[in-house]
């Protein structure tokens, strides 16, 4: 959040995405992570007024 006059506006939001799977099934999880967003509805609504990263982490 950031003051913009006297408003607080959403600039940048950070999403951790915290995976359980098999380990044969990472790869996979990794390349849907690169393409996910394009498809995320949330994430088109929103960017590039907001900008929007994200990372994955395996249990």
């Amino acid at each position: 959040m950031e003051l913009e006059g006297s408003t607080l506006v959403i600039r940048r939001i950070h999403v951790k995405l915290s995976l359980e799977c098999a380990p044969e099934q990472r790869e996979t999880a990794q390349r849907v992570h690169g393409f996910y967003a394009q498809n995320c509805p949330v994430y088109r609504s929103i960017h590039p007024q907001i900008a929007v990263t994200t990372e994955v982490a395996f249990r």
